[in-house]
Formats: C-alpha cells, sequence, structure tokens
C-alpha cells in the first residue's frame, strides 16, 4: 500500500524572516522508512513539535518533500504536481484535528459529505449525491436529519463523525487520522475510535493513527512508530514496544503515560454506558 524511504521535508521559517532576506528553511522531517499493508494500522506518536502531522501531510502529498521516495500502490508520487496527483486524492484521504476548521461553515452537512462524489463524478446529480451523503452519515452513526445543519450547530464528537463520512465517501485506500479524538472527552473518543476501528475493518482501509496518547494506540493500531525533532526512533509491534521499549524516549513517553497498563475492553464498556444514558 505505502513504501517510503529516506522521507525528507525542509519548510522555510517565516516567523524567523528577516527584511530583505529569504526565509531560513528548517529541516522537519529527516530520512523517515515506513511500510504499511492493505489494512494494516499504525500510530504514529511523538511530543508536540516532534513532526507528527508534517509527516500525515506529506505522506499524502499535501507537503511536497524535500528528498526521499514515497511510492503508493505501487506507483511513485514524491514529487508529482498537482494535476497528476487530482486522480489519486480519491484513494487517500485525511482526517483533521480540528473539525470545525476542516468543515465548510457556509455548507449544511450533507452538502459537505456530497462535495467529493461530486467532484469525482460517483453522484449522478445533487440528488443522488444527497442521498449517498445521508447514507454515509448512518454509516457514521449519525440520523440523516443532521445533514440539513451546519457545522457550527453539531457537537464536536458529531463534526468529527461528519469529517470521517467525508473522508470515507470515495472508498479510499488509505486514510490519515490526525489527532482526531484529542479535543473530545472520554466517552466521545471511545466512540469514535470504536467507529474507526469498524471502519478500518469493514472497508479494509490501512490507517495511519496521529496520536500522542499512548493508551488509544495500544487499542487500535497494530504497529507504532515513535517520532522525536523529525526522526524516527524506533517502530515495531505495538505490544512490543509497550513490553519493552528500546529507546529511552519511547521510554519517557511511556513514563509520562499516568495509566499506562490500559484495560483493552474500556472503548466497548464507554461506548455501550453513553448509549445507555442516551435510551434511559
Amino acid at each position: 500500500m505505502l513504501e517510503v524511504r529516506g522521507l525528507g521535508l525542509a519548510l522555510p521559517n517565516r516567523a524567523a524572516k528577516q527584511p530583505f532576506r529569504p526565509a531560513p528553511v528548517v529541516e522537519i522531517l529527516k530520512s523517515i522508512d515506513l511500510d504499511l499493508a492493505r489494512g494494516e494500522s499504525l500510530a504514529v506518536v511523538g511530543e508536540s513539535g516532534s513532526g507528527k502531522t508534517s509527516l500525515g501531510r506529506t505522506l499524502l502529498r499535501l507537503l511536497r518533500p524535500s528528498s526521499g521516495r514515497i511510492l503508493f500502490e505501487g506507483r511513485d508520487i514524491t514529487f508529482l504536481d498537482e494535476p497528476a496527483l487530482r486522480p489519486l486524492r480519491a484513494r487517500m484521504q485525511m482526517i483533521f484535528q480540528d473539525p470545525l476548521s476542516a468543515l465548510n461553515p457556509r455548507r449544511r452537512v450533507l452538502d459537505i459529505i456530497a462535495q467529493p462524489l461530486h467532484v469525482y463524478g460517483r453522484a449522478e446529480d445533487r440528488r443522488d449525491g444527497r442521498r449517498r451523503a445521508a447514507a454515509l452519515l448512518e454509516r457514521v452513526g449519525l440520523s440523516p436529519r443532521l445533514g440539513v445543519r451546519f457545522p457550527h450547530e453539531l457537537s464536536g464528537g458529531q463534526r468529527q463523525r461528519v469529517g470521517i463520512a467525508r473522508a470515507i465517501a470515495l472508498d479510499p485506500a488509505l486514510v490519515v487520522a490526525d489527532e482526531i479524538v484529542s479535543g473530545l472527552d472520554a466517552s466521545s473518543q471511545a466512540q469514535i475510535l470504536t467507529l474507526l476501528r469498524d471502519l478500518k475493518s469493514d472497508l479494509g482501509i490501512s490507517l495511519i493513527f496521529i496520536s500522542h496518547d499512548l493508551s488509544v494506540v495500544r487499542v487500535l493500531c497494530d504497529r507504532v512508530m515513535v517520532l522525536a525533532r523529525g526522526a524516527m526512533v524506533e517502530t515495531g509491534r505495538c505490544e512490543d514496544i509497550f513490553a519493552a521499549p528500546r529507546h529511552a524516549y519511547t521510554r519517557a513517553l511511556l513514563d509520562a503515560v499516568p495509566l499506562p497498563v490500559v484495560d483493552p475492553g474500556w472503548i466497548e464498556r464507554s461506548g455501550t454506558e453513553e448509549a445507555g444514558a442516551r435510551s434511559g
């Protein structure tokens, strides 16, 4: 699905730009290697500023790498221009951290979800697009009646579900989820994670899950990659990394988790308790 070798990213630091001089270039990512198989989930973890979001955006070519190689489904996309990338965009999608800023505030939910269907010719007309969007709302656990609302009229968890519905609308092969539960309460986190895990299983999606919450990573992902200052310091299966971290940075991250031993069933129980509370 995805093969990355020696990936580097350098961007101008406009905050440090001097008058009449070019902005200094800052190295963000340093020689990243990774492989992702179909249906596999990879967690990318690290402290704030470690390069996690930049890595996710570079893998999807929202940012242009400065070095290295990205192969997506066997095709080299490292330095493709936007016209060449556009047909591939349907196969790779991103769910952003802040759904309120990622969703068009001037459009209703049904139209937001239907937009990629129209852009890629997956809907016959506006009516068909809205019908498909309503089905996608149900697929992510929302009532189609919410489709007439604007994003600001939804809760944070509902907005994030809309973002997920939009991301899966085109049947992507790869989804990058960037800190998508960081701003939610524990119950909403559990529901979103359960949904994401079910979609991954049902649709065969390959998932890159960016997070600073190691307890979430432990119950959702197959493998984990640890980033520090733009460089990969450790990678492996989740159970192996959590049981015996080899790098001091990884050990420090684990030590910072208040409850490093996580009950694997907490997601299911939290979602069940929330559903019971609503029915009561």
